[in-house]
């Protein structure tokens, strides 16, 4: 994969930063120059960074040649656009980011969220979504004991998009199962996973 990768780069005229990171792991820092030293001779670089990203070392001066680097382009999308997917889109991925962050470990792996119902009257959004899981037994994980599960991640979700639509949210969840939907091509389609 590296191979192709460089290939890549070899045919186009770009210019090239060479990032070293985990400096920290290195207690004789003058160890790090005979590394460099074989990584260069083969391949250009128009600039090496030594850094320790996970502190912020170094990265001001990567940051900095990277965006004076950078090619100049007309914006394609307006200052005031955040994105260019659907608040339908929006709306069921603060969905399923509520059942990623409340449920992780326990969040069955074949686990989507459709939009069933989605209007804007005045200031309020009524949303109906429906959380799609493959087995019974996974529907009261998602919902949890007395719904307690399943109220606080509507809960979460709807102040997100309240936050991100400007107004009252409305949001109504139901969890629905149906067996193998992830193998299904007409549930995959249903889904928006297939075209």
């Amino acid at each position: 994969e590296d191979q192709q990768v460089w290939e890549l780069i070899e045919r186009h005229e770009v210019p090239r930063l060479l990032a070293v990171n985990k400096i920290d792991r290195v207690s004789e820092k003058a160890q790090l120059l005979p590394f460099v030293a074989a990584i260069t001779e083969t391949r250009r670089y128009d600039a090496v960074h030594y850094i320790q990203a996970t502190h912020g070392k170094g990265l001001k001066a990567l940051l900095a040649d990277l965006e004076r680097l950078l090619p100049e382009a007309p914006a394609n999308y307006a200052e005031d656009e955040l994105t260019d997917r659907s608040e339908r889109f929006l709306a069921a991925e603060m969905i399923r980011e509520q059942l990623m962050l409340r449920l992780s470990e326990e969040l069955p792996y074949a686990t989507t969220v459709e939009i069933e119902h989605f209007e804007q009257v005045g200031g309020l959004s009524r949303i109906a979504a429906a959380i799609w899981v493959e087995r019974e037994g996974q529907k009261g994980i998602v919902i949890g004991a007395s719904g307690a599960q399943l109220k606080a991640i509507g809960s979460q979700a709807r102040r997100r998009m309240e936050k991100l639509f400007g107004g009252k949210v409305f949001l109504e969840l139901w969890v629905k199962v149906r067996e193998n939907w992830s193998d299904d091509d007409a549930s995959l389609k249903q889904f928006g996973y297939t075209g």
